[in-house]
């Protein structure tokens, strides 16, 4: 049981995302307090460890965490799908606190599964330009992705699907993943732009999914998950046949 005072810490980290209409069942770990910090400690890094926000949506960090991430092109969902997704979400939670009765963390969890699926059936059904099936952009974001894998970071997964990236990533001592994403982004959206031959247009959603993977059994779920996208959407039969993966030609099991 943490001090009495980094649970008030975390109290009011709740707080914040019930104000904003999140809910924090989804906190699997305690963000601890900076003023805790002994004099001769650095104040900790919510980039590393601990909450921290970009943009509209909160991010938990946990050093030496390995994260599942999406990016999205710019356009690939249209924002009334995702507002009526959210809402239909919303009245869920609202219905069952109105009730008196919270979704247990199994049901919390249904629900995510439940929204992430919608919204992967959205990503799959190619909405928006779908820059990425371009080969020429599809290679370049793969090369992207593998340039410092062993240096700055561990690639689990990946793949390039037409409108979005999955990838399962762990950040090496001294890098985090806000600042591999950010790389990633800044490179590939300044390249991809020249080559489509734009200026000054969005590329990329301004915000990233991250969600912190809690065990190896989750880690392989999502790997298989991140592999298999591309069967799933219908784009081949076997996920070592999709050219821009990490299962691309690997012998079959």
């Amino acid at each position: 049981m943490p001090p009495s005072s980094d649970r008030m810490s975390d109290a009011t980290s709740v707080g914040i995302l019930r104000l904003l209409g999140w809910n924090i069942v989804t906190i699997v770990f305690f963000v601890p307090d900076a003023r805790q910090s002994s004099a001769n400690s650095e104040p900790s890094n919510p980039l590393v460890a601990g909450l921290h926000f970009r943009g509209k949506l909160p991010h938990l960090k946990k050093e030496g965490a390995v994260y599942f991430v999406t990016l999205r092109l710019g356009n690939s969902l249209p924002a009334h799908e995702i507002a009526r997704l959210k809402h239909e979400r919303r009245a869920v939670l609202d219905q069952a606190r109105a009730a008196k009765s919270p979704l247990t963390w199994h049901e919390e969890e249904q629900l995510l599964a439940w929204y992430c699926d919608k919204v992967e059936a959205l990503l799959d059904a190619g909405r928006g330009a779908c820059w990425l099936g371009k080969p020429e952009i599809a290679k370049l974001v793969t090369d992207t992705l593998n340039h410092f894998a062993g240096q700055r970071y561990e690639l689990r997964a990946w793949v390039v699907m037409p409108n979005h990236v999955h990838a399962v990533v762990w950040p090496m001592p001294g890098h985090t993943l806000s600042s591999i994403l950010h790389s990633w982004k800044s490179f590939t959206s300044r390249r991809a732009n020249k080559i489509l031959n734009r200026t000054g247009e969005q590329f990329w959603q301004t915000e990233s999914f991250d969600h912190l993977i809690r065990n190896p059994e989750e880690q392989v779920r999502l790997v298989q998950y991140v592999e298999n996208n591309p069967v799933k959407a219908g784009f081949c039969q076997r996920p070592e046949d999709w050219q821009w993966s990490s299962a691309y030609g690997r012998p079959p099991v």
